[in-house]
Protein backbone atom coordinates (compact mmCIF):
# COMPACT_ATOMS: atom_id res chain seq x y z
CA UNK A 1 0.00 0.00 0.00
CA UNK A 2 2.80 2.35 0.88
CA UNK A 3 4.72 1.43 -2.28
CA UNK A 4 1.75 2.25 -4.46
CA UNK A 5 1.23 5.62 -2.83
CA UNK A 6 4.97 6.48 -3.26
CA UNK A 7 4.84 5.53 -6.96
CA UNK A 8 1.77 7.73 -7.44
CA UNK A 9 3.57 10.66 -5.81
CA UNK A 10 6.62 10.24 -8.09
CA UNK A 11 4.39 10.13 -11.18
CA UNK A 12 2.56 13.24 -9.97
CA UNK A 13 5.87 15.15 -9.49
CA UNK A 14 7.04 14.02 -12.94
CA UNK A 15 3.81 15.26 -14.51
CA UNK A 16 4.07 18.59 -12.69
CA UNK A 17 7.74 19.08 -13.80
CA UNK A 18 6.84 18.18 -17.37
CA UNK A 19 3.97 20.64 -17.36
CA UNK A 20 6.31 23.28 -15.90
CA UNK A 21 8.89 22.67 -18.67
CA UNK A 22 6.20 22.94 -21.33
CA UNK A 23 4.89 26.12 -19.75
CA UNK A 24 8.35 27.72 -19.74
CA UNK A 25 8.86 26.86 -23.42
CA UNK A 26 12.63 26.72 -23.39
CA UNK A 27 14.54 27.04 -26.66
CA UNK A 28 17.45 24.61 -26.93
CA UNK A 29 20.52 25.46 -29.03
CA UNK A 30 22.96 22.71 -29.98
CA UNK A 31 26.51 24.12 -30.03
CA UNK A 32 29.85 22.51 -30.79
CA UNK A 33 32.61 22.93 -28.24
CA UNK A 34 36.32 23.50 -28.94
CA UNK A 35 37.01 19.74 -29.17
CA UNK A 36 33.94 18.92 -31.28
CA UNK A 37 31.88 17.86 -28.31
CA UNK A 38 28.30 19.13 -28.58
CA UNK A 39 26.51 20.79 -25.70
CA UNK A 40 23.07 22.20 -25.23
CA UNK A 41 22.17 25.78 -24.41
CA UNK A 42 18.65 26.38 -23.22
CA UNK A 43 17.27 29.93 -23.57
CA UNK A 44 13.96 30.92 -22.02
CA UNK A 45 11.40 32.48 -24.29
CA UNK A 46 11.19 35.68 -22.23
CA UNK A 47 14.97 36.22 -22.72
CA UNK A 48 14.46 36.31 -26.49
CA UNK A 49 11.64 38.79 -26.03
CA UNK A 50 13.87 40.97 -23.89
CA UNK A 51 16.69 40.76 -26.48
CA UNK A 52 14.27 41.69 -29.25
CA UNK A 53 12.91 44.61 -27.21
CA UNK A 54 16.41 45.94 -26.46
CA UNK A 55 17.35 45.56 -30.13
CA UNK A 56 14.27 47.52 -31.21
CA UNK A 57 15.01 50.29 -28.72
CA UNK A 58 18.62 50.41 -29.94
CA UNK A 59 17.54 50.70 -33.60
CA UNK A 60 15.08 53.51 -32.75
CA UNK A 61 17.75 55.33 -30.74
CA UNK A 62 20.35 55.05 -33.52
CA UNK A 63 17.80 56.24 -36.10
CA UNK A 64 16.96 59.28 -33.98
CA UNK A 65 20.65 60.08 -33.50
CA UNK A 66 21.29 59.74 -37.24
CA UNK A 67 18.40 62.10 -38.06
CA UNK A 68 19.61 64.62 -35.47
CA UNK A 69 23.15 64.47 -36.87
CA UNK A 70 21.83 64.92 -40.42
CA UNK A 71 19.83 67.98 -39.35
CA UNK A 72 22.90 69.39 -37.64
CA UNK A 73 24.97 68.89 -40.81
CA UNK A 74 22.31 70.68 -42.86
CA UNK A 75 22.29 73.60 -40.43
CA UNK A 76 26.09 73.82 -40.55
CA UNK A 77 26.00 73.70 -44.35
CA UNK A 78 23.39 76.48 -44.49
CA UNK A 79 25.41 78.55 -42.03
CA UNK A 80 28.57 78.18 -44.11
CA UNK A 81 26.64 79.14 -47.25
CA UNK A 82 25.17 82.25 -45.60
CA UNK A 83 28.57 83.17 -44.24
CA UNK A 84 30.20 82.85 -47.68
CA UNK A 85 27.35 84.86 -49.20
CA UNK A 86 27.84 87.55 -46.55
CA UNK A 87 31.56 87.75 -47.27
CA UNK A 88 30.86 88.03 -51.01
CA UNK A 89 28.35 90.84 -50.42
CA UNK A 90 30.83 92.55 -48.13
CA UNK A 91 33.53 92.37 -50.81
CA UNK A 92 31.14 93.74 -53.43
CA UNK A 93 30.17 96.56 -51.09
CA UNK A 94 33.82 97.55 -50.58
CA UNK A 95 34.42 97.45 -54.34
CA UNK A 96 31.37 99.62 -54.99
CA UNK A 97 32.38 101.98 -52.21
CA UNK A 98 35.86 102.30 -53.70
CA UNK A 99 34.42 102.90 -57.18
CA UNK A 100 32.04 105.58 -55.88
CA UNK A 101 34.84 107.28 -53.97
CA UNK A 102 37.04 107.18 -57.07
CA UNK A 103 34.24 108.62 -59.22
CA UNK A 104 33.50 111.39 -56.71
CA UNK A 105 37.18 112.33 -56.61
CA UNK A 106 37.30 112.55 -60.38
CA UNK A 107 34.11 114.58 -60.51
CA UNK A 108 35.26 116.98 -57.80
CA UNK A 109 38.56 117.50 -59.58
CA UNK A 110 36.71 118.11 -62.86
CA UNK A 111 34.43 120.69 -61.22
CA UNK A 112 37.34 122.49 -59.59
CA UNK A 113 39.30 122.53 -62.83
CA UNK A 114 36.27 123.77 -64.77
CA UNK A 115 35.73 126.57 -62.26
CA UNK A 116 39.34 127.71 -62.32
CA UNK A 117 39.64 127.61 -66.08
CA UNK A 118 36.33 129.49 -66.34
CA UNK A 119 37.92 132.31 -64.32
CA UNK A 120 40.95 132.24 -66.58
CA UNK A 121 38.73 132.80 -69.63
CA UNK A 122 36.63 135.49 -67.97
CA UNK A 123 33.35 133.63 -67.48
CA UNK A 124 33.14 134.74 -63.85
CA UNK A 125 34.11 137.95 -62.09
CA UNK A 126 33.89 136.59 -58.55
CA UNK A 127 36.86 135.81 -56.34
CA UNK A 128 38.58 132.42 -56.66
CA UNK A 129 37.38 131.30 -53.24
CA UNK A 130 33.75 131.87 -54.21
CA UNK A 131 34.16 130.44 -57.69
CA UNK A 132 35.68 127.21 -56.37
CA UNK A 133 32.28 126.40 -54.84
CA UNK A 134 30.13 127.94 -57.56
CA UNK A 135 29.71 124.86 -59.74
CA UNK A 136 28.81 122.41 -56.94
CA UNK A 137 26.35 124.91 -55.39
CA UNK A 138 24.61 125.74 -58.65
CA UNK A 139 24.32 122.10 -59.61
CA UNK A 140 23.02 120.98 -56.22
CA UNK A 141 20.17 123.51 -56.47
CA UNK A 142 18.82 121.81 -59.57
CA UNK A 143 19.68 118.15 -59.06
CA UNK A 144 22.30 116.42 -56.89
CA UNK A 145 22.67 113.31 -59.05
CA UNK A 146 26.00 112.38 -60.61
CA UNK A 147 24.71 112.67 -64.19
CA UNK A 148 23.61 116.27 -63.65
CA UNK A 149 26.94 117.22 -62.12
CA UNK A 150 28.76 115.61 -65.01
CA UNK A 151 26.61 117.36 -67.62
CA UNK A 152 27.13 120.71 -65.92
CA UNK A 153 30.91 120.25 -65.88
CA UNK A 154 30.82 119.14 -69.51
CA UNK A 155 28.83 122.25 -70.41
CA UNK A 156 31.45 124.43 -68.69
CA UNK A 157 34.24 122.78 -70.68
CA UNK A 158 32.34 123.29 -73.92
CA UNK A 159 32.09 127.00 -73.13
CA UNK A 160 35.82 127.07 -72.39
CA UNK A 161 36.59 125.30 -75.65
CA UNK A 162 34.54 127.85 -77.60
CA UNK A 163 36.13 130.76 -75.77
CA UNK A 164 39.62 129.48 -76.49
CA UNK A 165 39.02 130.18 -80.17
CA UNK A 166 38.54 133.93 -79.44
CA UNK A 167 41.96 135.62 -79.70
CA UNK A 168 40.90 138.75 -77.79
CA UNK A 169 40.85 136.86 -74.48
CA UNK A 170 44.17 136.49 -72.68
CA UNK A 171 44.04 133.73 -70.00
CA UNK A 172 47.17 134.99 -68.32
CA UNK A 173 45.49 138.28 -67.39
CA UNK A 174 42.44 136.87 -65.65
CA UNK A 175 43.80 133.66 -64.17
CA UNK A 176 43.40 132.42 -60.66
CA UNK A 177 47.02 132.99 -59.79
CA UNK A 178 46.90 136.66 -60.83
CA UNK A 179 44.25 137.56 -58.24
CA UNK A 180 45.49 140.30 -55.88
CA UNK A 181 43.73 138.55 -52.98
CA UNK A 182 46.26 135.70 -53.11
CA UNK A 183 49.69 136.22 -51.53
CA UNK A 184 52.41 135.14 -54.03
CA UNK A 185 54.24 133.38 -51.21
CA UNK A 186 51.20 131.16 -50.63
CA UNK A 187 51.14 129.88 -54.22
CA UNK A 188 52.92 126.48 -54.52
CA UNK A 189 55.06 127.51 -57.44
CA UNK A 190 58.41 125.82 -56.74
CA UNK A 191 59.32 122.18 -57.24
CA UNK A 192 59.39 120.36 -53.88
CA UNK A 193 62.17 118.09 -55.15
CA UNK A 194 64.30 117.93 -58.28
CA UNK A 195 63.79 114.74 -60.27
CA UNK A 196 61.99 112.97 -63.09
CA UNK A 197 58.20 113.02 -63.20
CA UNK A 198 57.26 109.34 -63.45
CA UNK A 199 53.48 109.73 -63.12
CA UNK A 200 51.33 112.78 -63.82
CA UNK A 201 47.94 113.96 -62.66
CA UNK A 202 44.81 112.17 -63.88
CA UNK A 203 44.09 108.71 -65.23
CA UNK A 204 46.89 106.15 -65.21
CA UNK A 205 47.57 102.43 -64.85
CA UNK A 206 47.81 101.44 -61.19
CA UNK A 207 51.24 99.79 -60.68
CA UNK A 208 49.85 97.30 -58.15
CA UNK A 209 46.44 96.28 -59.52
CA UNK A 210 47.22 96.83 -63.22
CA UNK A 211 43.86 98.58 -63.65
CA UNK A 212 43.00 102.12 -64.58
CA UNK A 213 42.99 104.49 -61.60
CA UNK A 214 42.80 108.22 -60.94
CA UNK A 215 46.09 109.72 -59.74
CA UNK A 216 45.44 112.78 -57.60
CA UNK A 217 48.94 114.23 -57.87
CA UNK A 218 52.30 113.72 -59.54
CA UNK A 219 55.15 111.34 -58.70
CA UNK A 220 58.68 112.76 -58.80
CA UNK A 221 61.46 110.16 -58.70
CA UNK A 222 64.56 110.99 -56.68
CA UNK A 223 67.16 109.07 -54.67
CA UNK A 224 66.15 108.07 -51.18
CA UNK A 225 67.09 110.78 -48.69
CA UNK A 226 66.83 113.67 -51.17
CA UNK A 227 65.59 116.81 -49.32
CA UNK A 228 61.94 117.77 -49.87
CA UNK A 229 61.07 121.48 -49.71
CA UNK A 230 57.80 123.26 -49.00
CA UNK A 231 56.28 124.55 -52.23
CA UNK A 232 54.87 127.65 -50.53
CA UNK A 233 54.46 129.40 -47.17
CA UNK A 234 51.98 127.79 -44.83
CA UNK A 235 51.19 125.92 -41.65
CA UNK A 236 51.66 122.16 -41.20
CA UNK A 237 48.28 120.49 -40.67
CA UNK A 238 49.51 116.89 -40.59
CA UNK A 239 52.92 115.27 -40.27
CA UNK A 240 53.06 111.50 -39.90
CA UNK A 241 51.63 108.26 -41.31
CA UNK A 242 48.67 108.74 -43.65
CA UNK A 243 45.66 106.59 -44.45
CA UNK A 244 45.68 106.60 -48.27
CA UNK A 245 48.72 104.40 -48.88
CA UNK A 246 51.19 107.30 -49.04
CA UNK A 247 53.10 106.25 -45.93
CA UNK A 248 54.71 109.13 -44.06
CA UNK A 249 53.14 112.33 -45.39
CA UNK A 250 52.95 116.07 -44.73
CA UNK A 251 49.94 118.30 -45.38
CA UNK A 252 50.52 122.07 -45.46
CA UNK A 253 47.78 124.73 -45.51
CA UNK A 254 48.78 127.77 -47.59
CA UNK A 255 45.62 129.81 -47.05
CA UNK A 256 43.05 130.96 -49.63
CA UNK A 257 41.77 127.37 -49.75
CA UNK A 258 45.06 125.98 -51.09
CA UNK A 259 47.08 123.12 -49.59
CA UNK A 260 49.86 120.73 -50.64
CA UNK A 261 50.57 117.12 -49.69
CA UNK A 262 53.93 115.31 -49.72
CA UNK A 263 53.84 111.50 -49.52
CA UNK A 264 56.12 108.42 -49.24
CA UNK A 265 58.61 110.37 -47.11
CA UNK A 266 61.50 108.59 -45.50
CA UNK A 267 61.83 111.16 -42.71
CA UNK A 268 59.80 114.16 -41.53
CA UNK A 269 61.49 117.29 -40.17
CA UNK A 270 58.43 119.34 -39.16
CA UNK A 271 55.61 118.97 -36.67
CA UNK A 272 51.91 119.74 -36.79
CA UNK A 273 51.14 123.43 -36.24
CA UNK A 274 54.60 124.56 -37.34
CA UNK A 275 54.85 127.51 -39.70
CA UNK A 276 57.05 126.87 -42.77
CA UNK A 277 58.42 129.05 -45.52
CA UNK A 278 58.64 128.46 -49.25
CA UNK A 279 61.77 126.41 -50.00
CA UNK A 280 62.22 125.19 -46.40
CA UNK A 281 63.29 121.55 -46.07
CA UNK A 282 60.43 119.61 -44.47
CA UNK A 283 61.49 116.01 -45.05
CA UNK A 284 63.33 113.63 -47.38
CA UNK A 285 62.37 111.27 -50.19
CA UNK A 286 61.55 107.68 -49.31
CA UNK A 287 59.29 104.80 -50.31
CA UNK A 288 57.00 104.32 -47.32
CA UNK A 289 53.45 103.15 -47.96
CA UNK A 290 52.47 101.69 -51.35
CA UNK A 291 55.50 102.52 -53.46
CA UNK A 292 57.53 100.64 -56.07
CA UNK A 293 60.61 102.79 -55.57
CA UNK A 294 61.88 105.98 -53.88
CA UNK A 295 59.86 108.99 -55.07
CA UNK A 296 57.76 111.88 -53.82
CA UNK A 297 53.99 111.92 -54.27
CA UNK A 298 53.09 115.62 -54.56
CA UNK A 299 49.54 116.99 -54.52
CA UNK A 300 47.98 120.42 -54.76
CA UNK A 301 44.49 120.79 -53.30
CA UNK A 302 42.11 123.70 -53.85
CA UNK A 303 39.32 123.67 -51.29
CA UNK A 304 40.21 120.02 -50.50
CA UNK A 305 39.90 119.03 -54.19
CA UNK A 306 43.01 117.69 -55.98
CA UNK A 307 44.09 119.75 -59.00
CA UNK A 308 46.96 119.34 -61.43
CA UNK A 309 50.16 120.54 -59.67
CA UNK A 310 51.92 121.18 -62.99
CA UNK A 311 49.99 124.38 -63.69
CA UNK A 312 51.39 125.98 -60.51
CA UNK A 313 55.04 124.98 -60.99
CA UNK A 314 57.65 127.16 -62.59
CA UNK A 315 59.87 125.42 -65.10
Amino acid sequence: MLFRSHSAAVRLQSMIFSAYQKKRKLYTLLLLGPHGRPFKLQIPKYALYLLLAFSLVGVITLTALAKSYARMLMKVSNYNYLRADREALKTQYHLLESAVKHTNTQLSSLESLASEVAVSYGFAKTSPSVLAHMAPTTISQSNSTGDTRYNASLYAFNLIEQASMIPSRNPSLLGLLSSPAVNPGEIPSIWPVQGEVTAGFGERMDPFSGEGAFHSGMDIAAPSGTPVRAAADGIVLHAGPGEAGYGNEILIDHGSGMATKYGHLRRIFVIEGQEVRKGQIIGCVGMTGRATGPHLHYEVLVHETPVNPAKFLRS
